[in-house]
């Protein structure tokens, strides 16, 4: 078994690739009550165009199969339904669909061998019916329709469209009525067996464990499989350029809601950890909380909190999201550009640098105090190839002049976008 230590927050990180290609993470906790498991798979709604292993056609499936799938696993063969089954043992359990992974988890202080068996059943034991299918195109049809009256989900997924042309980042994850209706049994067999292959999937275990016996009984629970090889994934092309500069929409909310991005590549995967650190020093100097910004507009009655402050990035996109409200998006839009001018002309300020660079760092740093998060993170960082560690090592080697070189290649005015929900 692999170990990798970080002596900074003094964790260790436990790590065996199985003979069928799953990949074990454990993190042990000595002396925590709770016990929290995670297991993934690296497909999200991204991957719609694939090439199975063995396979020389290519696959098309319509959007929202990974989430629809995802809803579909808990649904047994014996008429129960494997949430309620983890609920009624007192665990808390849930999973979620991203554009890049799908995954499923609970969190407990008791009953953990129980729910495991649960989890480790229902994931890998499908089952589909033209009348489950059927049904559950109902439940999500209503889901759609739920998202569709949510301003904050409306506002990110318009900053999607005025970011990409060609990108299946800038579809819904659920995907619309019109395209579940073209899901059956033979399309979420075929996604299943694809994607959900122990060689595409990970499992995170964090809590009080002795990493060899963890390691047993996840082996002992483990249905027999091949490690099938390589997916081809098919992504469409991509241009640099961004599809509009702004976008609208009209909702009734009490301020409107805004969403700023900008749009980047991951060029250089190696880089990806330094270059992520030093947009959030970035970010956090041009527009958190203690910036000159954030103080204008709060006091002139533009913004009334801090805005959320986000890089996102995957196997084919990057784009940096500046979220919240404020009672005029175009002027805290024009003054966030300002901003960035003037710091690209007199380059970013040294002490700003040091102290953001400080709290950036004791932020990661917190992250590991729960079993929860750090798992998480663990697995979303696995899919992405990037080791957690990594980032409490290389913030220490971001200095001003890397900094401004940043700033200089990413925060380019012709790659800002403006997405607004207003009344």
């Amino acid at each position: 078994m692999q170990v990798i230590e970080n002596l900074k927050v003094k964790e260790k990180v436990y790590i065996e690739k199985l003979k069928n290609g799953l990949t074990v993470m454990i993190i042990p906790k000595t002396g925590v009550q709770k016990k929290f498991v995670i297991w993934g798979t690296n497909y999200g709604s991204n991957d719609n165009k694939f090439i199975a292993p063995g396979e020389d056609k290519e696959t098309k499936v319509p959007n929202g199969v990974a989430h629809f799938l995802e809803h579909k696993l808990f649904e047994q063969e014996n008429g129960t339904n494997s949430l309620d089954t983890l609920t009624a043992l007192g665990v808390n359990a849930n999973a979620y669909t991203t554009n890049d992974h799908t995954a499923y988890l609970f969190e407990c202080t008791d009953n953990f061998y129980e729910a495991l068996d649960e989890l480790m059943d229902y994931v890998q034991h499908p089952y589909f019916t033209d009348e489950n299918v059927e049904k559950e195109k109902g439940i999500i049809g209503q889901e759609i329709m739920m998202y569709d009256d949510y301003p904050e989900w409306q506002v990110y997924l318009n900053a999607m469209k005025a970011m990409y042309h060609e990108n299946p980042i800038k579809i819904d994850i659920t995907g619309t009525i019109e395209t579940i209706s073209h899901i059956d049994k033979d399309i979420l067999y075929k996604c299943y067996n694809t994607f959900y292959n122990p060689s595409n999937m990970a499992l995170v275990v964090s809590g009080d464990f002795s990493p060899e016996q963890i390691l047993e009984d996840i082996k002992k629970r483990l249905v027999e499989n091949e490690n099938q090889g390589e997916i081809k994934r098919i992504y469409s092309n991509e241009e640099d350029s961004i599809a509009q500069e702004k976008i609208e929409k009209k909702f009734e909310v009490s301020q409107p809601l805004y969403t700023i991005g900008i749009k980047d590549q991951v060029k250089d995967q190696k880089e990806i950890v330094k270059k992520h650190l030093a947009i959030e020093i970035i970010l956090n100097i041009i527009a958190g909380r203690s910036s000159k910004l954030y103080k204008k507009m709060y006091n002139d009655g533009i913004i009334s909190g801090q805005p959320s402050l986000d890089y996102e990035f995957g196997k084919t996109y990057a784009h940096i999201l500046i979220t919240g409200q404020c009672t005029d998006p175009e002027t805290l839009y024009k003054e966030f550009k300002n901003e960035v001018r003037k710091n690209k002309e007199q380059g970013i300020n040294e002490q700003d640098f040091e102290r953001i660079k400080k709290m950036v760092y004791g932020g990661y740093v917190k992250e590991y105090n729960d079993v929860q998060d750090i798992a998480r993170i663990f697995l979303s960082d696995y899919f992405k190839g990037i080791n957690p560690f990594e980032y409490l090592e290389e913030i220490e080697g971001i200095n001003l002049k890397y900094l401004n070189q940043i700033l200089t290649d990413v925060f380019k005015e012709e790659k800002m976008i403006l997405s607004v929900v207003k009344n």
